[in-house]
């Protein structure tokens, strides 16, 4: 995989964690703006984004989310955009509710697993129906795999024509009680993916202080890498990350050690089968 490009994917904000986790965790959309623009010059192509409401709680509100990507394409020009159709900013369908915006990309459990306190719970229409309504608005789903049984369902999908184009998937490792971090399991994941959907990319996003694990892994395996305050708010065991940009040049400098170069944002573009922008399709 010598000089094969990486994406880099930064999720910059989450729904956990806070300001005093760490004091640079952007919440409001100016912080998660100029976040993602300093990510962005650091060398990541597509970012991952939660929205908060002014307290810090988890929101899924369409219109903090139009705030947060009109900023994005103005500042980030390019950059791929991809939200969050997680649990913790909503119930049923209000996760859903910011697709009608048309960002890039959008994540999509395709199952239901067990998390620290709770179950994270994606129920078969719900999943059925984000995907309608990614599929409706032009959106590729980033396909979150927390166990087995999620790859085999993101490649039924795929096959009965609810899934457009080929997979992306993104390997969650290190959630207590799903996917351990594991290299053989890592490795099984992959090489079933390849089976079930081949051309179908795929991500490693390491919890804590297993970012990094499944930074290195990803690199050799083949994959892309995930970084940001969302999974991981320092840099090493004594220092915090003082922004997602540092966690984005941590991943870069770690790609350069395995002889594989950024990917550029056209580059990025067509490897996730997204379409290209030119200056005259950038919203400003």
């Amino acid at each position: 995989m010598t000089n094969s490009p990486c994406i880099i994917s930064v999720a910059i904000t989450g729904s956990l964690p806070k300001k005093c986790d760490n004091p640079a965790v952007p919440i409001s959309v100016a912080e998660q703006v100029e976040s993602t623009q300093a990510a962005f010059e650091a060398g990541a192509t597509l970012v991952h984004l939660h929205v908060r409401n002014n307290d810090g709680t988890p929101s899924s509100a369409p219109e903090r989310f139009a705030a947060v990507l009109d900023g994005i394409r103005k500042h980030a020009p390019g950059m791929i955009t991809q939200v969050s159709t997680g649990g913790r900013s909503g119930a049923g369908r209000e996760r859903g509710g910011m697709l009608a915006l048309r960002p890039d990309m959008a994540s999509l459990a395709t199952g239901s697993v067990n998390f620290p306190t709770r179950v994270y719970e994606n129920s078969p229409d719900l999943v059925e129906w984000l995907a309608s309504e990614m599929k409706a608005h032009g959106i590729k789903p980033e396909v979150e795999a927390f166990d087995l049984s999620m790859i085999f369902q993101a490649a039924a999908m795929q096959k009965s024509g609810k899934i457009d184009g080929a997979l992306h998937v993104q390997f969650v490792m290190g959630v207590k009680n799903a996917m351990p971090v594991d290299r053989e399991v890592l490795e099984f994941y992959i090489k079933t993916l390849e089976r079930m959907s081949p051309g179908a990319t795929w991500t490693g996003a390491g919890i804590g202080r297993d970012q990094l694990t499944l930074a290195h892994w990803s690199l050799e395996l083949g994959g892309h890498c995930r970084t940001g305050l969302e999974d991981n708010v320092r840099l090493d065991r004594e220092t915090l990350a003082p922004s997602n940009a540092a966690l984005v040049s941590q991943i870069a400098t770690l790609c350069q050690a395995y002889g594989r170069r950024l990917a550029t944002v056209a580059e990025a573009r067509r490897l996730l089968g997204l379409a290209q922008v030119t200056a005259s399709t950038v919203t400003v």
